[in-house]
């Protein structure tokens, strides 16, 4: 019943009669049952957002001894991402956004190229953040990217340009619309929750805080397998009765 019910939603978008989408439906899960398990464990990584600052010296810090470490340990069940923008503020001119950055115009730099960085190069770009708040200079650290698909010409077109600004205003957006208000940087939600609590776990020990808040992706298993058992089940009767 639930298979069929998802045939019906799913149908108009797959081209296919909700009939047709069920018996593929039945398919995929009797012969990919492996790669239906994965892409539901992916699907249910916890998600952890960092608003920082590229030159804030606490996001610094954070992103260098605490956060990157954590990713490499945990990147299978942990979504990260990094809002670069803090405790910037926007104006628009008529024509652009205006931003003015706590740490002055390098700052707003270093916001920018991360921005853009997260954007042009996706899963390589939290690497290079790394390296560059790990440098004593964290816009040169930039200019030696460690992402071969992305020169640093088209970086800084993308900086200087169009969506640069549209990415950094999209941060503001974020940023902006955080509850609480955030009243300081690194400022941490973990599942789209912030409390003064999980900031303090977070800061001091990011591991054991995601390791006992995973509990999404071993429910997704245990859905997923009972579903697939149900389907295969269904698919044999409809076996038997032809």
């Amino acid at each position: 019943k639930q298979i069929f019910f998802l045939a019906v939603l799913l149908s108009p978008i797959c081209l296919f009669s909700p009939i047709a989408f069920c018996v593929f439906f039945c398919c995929i899960l009797s012969n990919f049952p492996l790669l239906f398990l994965l892409l539901f464990c992916h699907f249910c990584r916890l998600p952890v957002y960092v608003y920082s600052e590229s030159l804030c010296p606490d996001c610094r810090g954070y992103i260098t001894n605490m956060l990157y470490p954590s990713s490499v340990l945990l990147g299978d069940i942990m979504d990260l991402t990094v809002v670069p923008y803090g405790n910037a503020q926007e104006s628009f001119d008529g024509q652009r956004y205006v931003f003015t950055c706590q740490h002055g115009e390098q700052e707003c730099l270093g916001n920018m190229i991360q921005a853009c960085l997260l954007n042009l190069t996706k899963t390589n770009a939290f690497n290079i953040i790394f390296c560059m708040e790990a440098a004593v200079n964290v816009i040169q650290a930039a200019k030696p990217l460690f992402a071969p698909q992305l020169s640093y010409e088209k970086l800084m077109s993308c900086v200087k340009g169009d969506l640069g600004n549209h990415l950094m205003h999209q941060n503001a957006l974020k940023t902006e619309a955080l509850k609480p208000p955030h009243t300081f940087v690194p400022w941490i939600t973990i599942n789209g929750i912030h409390t003064d609590d999980l900031q303090k776990k977070a800061m001091s020990s990011l591991i054991p805080l995601v390791c006992s808040m995973y509990k999404l992706c071993g429910k997704c298993i245990k859905t997923a397998t009972i579903t697939r058992m149900k389907a295969q089940q269904k698919c044999d009767k409809k076996a038997t009765k032809t």
